[in-house]
């Protein structure tokens, strides 16, 4: 899977794209890092990854889009994509970040995969194509049920990290109850607080769908009051 790395014209680009910050810290000759190749692979990869599940899944909406679309291209995700292609092996790092264990650390596997994406893009004139033939079948090799478990749960996981940043320790949370709904069908309402405010309320088919819909509905409201 890793030989689209040997089919770089552009070696200094590669090269470039494998150098973290932290290299060049000590090695000051060593050229550029690798972080604006980061910024543009990161953006490839969300335009690749969400055209990708937009033709998957016709019957989708754009809130289930966006949420499968960030559990596809998550730090987790991007990290393992990293070790599949052999980046893991490749990563220009400083001694103090090897030390650290930087070769098996997510945050730098992930952003040096979306280096390399950036710089194989540029290597190859800008052709979109080029890009979609390595990373869908990273895409298609991620499980469906991965996917869904991580689009269900990322909704609850912001709301808590946006708490955690902007009011305290106290994680939210879910006052649930069946509101409803056939006894084959039926209907939960969730409610999602902190510290007694309540900040969300949706409804679900199950208790699980229904609070990952109100941290949904917290999340949207924070947006829209301009605190997201």
């Amino acid at each position: 899977m890793h030989t689209f790395l040997s089919s770089f014209k552009n070696e200094k680009l590669l090269r470039q794209a494998l150098t973290h910050r932290s290299y060049v810290n000590e090695n000051p000759g060593a050229g550029e890092h690798n972080e604006r190749l980061e910024f543009l692979g990161d953006a490839v990869l969300n335009f690749l990854s969400g055209e990708y599940l937009y033709r998957r899944h016709p019957e989708k909406g754009e809130d289930e889009l966006t949420r499968r679309r960030s559990a596809l291209v998550d730090e987790k995700q991007l990290a393992k994509f990293a070790i599949e292609v052999g980046l893991d092996l490749r990563m220009r790092l400083g001694k103090g970040a090897i030390r650290d264990g930087g070769y098996q650390n997510p945050n730098l596997l992930s952003s040096t995969f979306e280096a390399v994406i950036g710089a194989y893009y540029l290597d190859k004139n800008h052709e979109i194509e080029k890009v979609r033939e390595i990373v869908e079948p990273l895409f298609d090799s991620v499980p469906e049920q991965i996917v869904v478990f991580r689009s269900n749960v990322d909704s609850k996981n912001r709301f808590q990290e946006w708490v955690q940043r902007n009011v305290g320790t106290t994680p939210p949370t879910y006052k649930t109850t069946q509101i409803g709904g056939l006894s084959h069908a039926p209907e939960f309402k969730a409610e999602v607080y902190v510290e007694d405010k309540k900040y969300g309320e949706a409804t679900g088919k199950n208790k699980k769908e229904a609070e990952k819909a109100a941290a949904e509905d917290a999340l949207a409201t924070l947006k829209a009051k301009g605190l997201l």
